[in-house]
């Protein structure tokens, strides 16, 4: 979804992990043994969000609010799709402009700077950590994502190769009868009934798809 913006992906050809072992960046070990280096990883992410726009394709998402009750359920954790207006967002892996106390996980704070450094620490004196969920750790939002899917009467599926779980696990979770719409150059497989495939990016596939969306009311 964002790589229209300008943002890296992780598992595509000439993605993030290219240029990181992500046992070094993106794992508890990782921040055990060299938090140093885990900080600046993600400093340049945050760093290279704040020069990124909302693309074509998280406008579009925004707009659908105009005629449906639209609820994102995100594996990206940057904020475009709330830069771009969307208002109900759900992040499965967390989220880049937040940080939290690495001795209370309840303790979240957002961030209005790119910068996370050594030595910045929660209300109880203990280093920040990045609001991310890494390798290995539990995803605590995906009870809330598979209410918001078993009760959806739309699921649109943009931009995921569906390998990554458990969110791929999500689509199981729909009503039989629910129509599913997948926006991706790249036509990953769903293995459900009443299923559209838009294989366009993004950008382009939203606008295809508010048409096909337009021709079910």
């Amino acid at each position: 979804m964002s790589q229209e913006s300008g943002l890296k992906t992780f598992r595509e050809m000439g993605g993030l992990w290219e240029s990181y072992d992500v046992t070094e960046v993106a794992t508890p070990e990782a921040w055990e043994k060299n938090p140093d280096l885990v900080l600046r990883f993600y400093n340049q992410r945050r760093k290279q969000l704040f020069e990124a726009e909302p693309n074509a394709g998280h406008i579009g998402i925004a707009e659908l609010e105009n005629w449906f009750d639209v609820e994102v359920v995100t594996q990206n954790v940057d904020n475009l799709h709330e830069r771009a207006g969307s208002t109900k967002v759900l992040h499965l892996h967390g989220e880049l402009m937040k940080a939290r106390s690495t001795v209370d996980p309840f303790l979240v704070y957002e961030l209005d700077h790119w910068a996370l450094d050594p030595g910045d620490v929660c209300e109880k004196g203990s280093q920040l950590r990045p609001h991310i969920v890494w390798f290995g750790e539990a995803v605590p939002e995906i009870p809330k994502a598979i209410g918001i899917v078993e009760l959806a009467d739309i699921l649109i599926v943009i931009g995921t190769s569906l390998v990554v779980y458990p969110a791929a696990s999500l689509v199981n979770y729909i009503k039989k009868e629910t129509p599913i719409f997948v926006v991706d150059p790249n036509r990953p497989e769903v293995y459900q009934e009443n299923v559209t495939y838009i294989v366009e990016k993004a950008g382009t596939g939203i606008e295809i798809l508010k048409t096909k969306l337009e021709n079910l009311k």
